[in-house]
């Protein structure tokens, strides 16, 4: 099975900082690509064309059509970083919640780095 790395982009596909920059260097996520499967991973736009922080309503719709993609290619893994929680500043539970309310599917894995954003509870940050 390939393994696809989801990262937290922009729509520009500007891969410039954090995760997307390591998706564009290590994964082949391709220059000018903000949405879908590009190169061995998968954009997920959490910035808009000018690379402000999109509304949690838009990423919620770009997680569905993510987990769509996923159902779509049950061949590969999807390792899902903790998006929208670093340069674009949201809770690791807000995005957690409707990650989880779209019923991922199980080739859909949550990486290590969410670990960072666990509370010694269990519960997201």
């Amino acid at each position: 099975m390939e393994l696809i790395f989801v990262f937290g982009s922009n729509l520009a596909g500007r891969h410039g900082k954090g995760a997307a920059l390591h998706a564009k260097k290590v994964w082949g996520a391709a220059p000018g690509v903000g949405e879908g499967l590009t190169g061995r991973a998968y954009a997920l736009p959490t910035k808009d064309r000018k690379v402000q922080t999109r509304p949690l309503s838009e990423i919620d719709k770009a997680i569905e059509r993510f987990i769509a993609c996923a159902h779509e290619n049950q061949d590969k893994f999807f390792l899902l970083t903790p998006v929208g929680c670093g340069l674009a500043g949201y809770k690791a539970r807000d995005v957690g919640a409707m990650v989880r309310s779209k019923n991922p599917p199980k080739n859909v894995v949550l990486s290590t780095s969410w670990l960072d954003h666990f509370t010694p509870a269990g519960g997201l940050k």
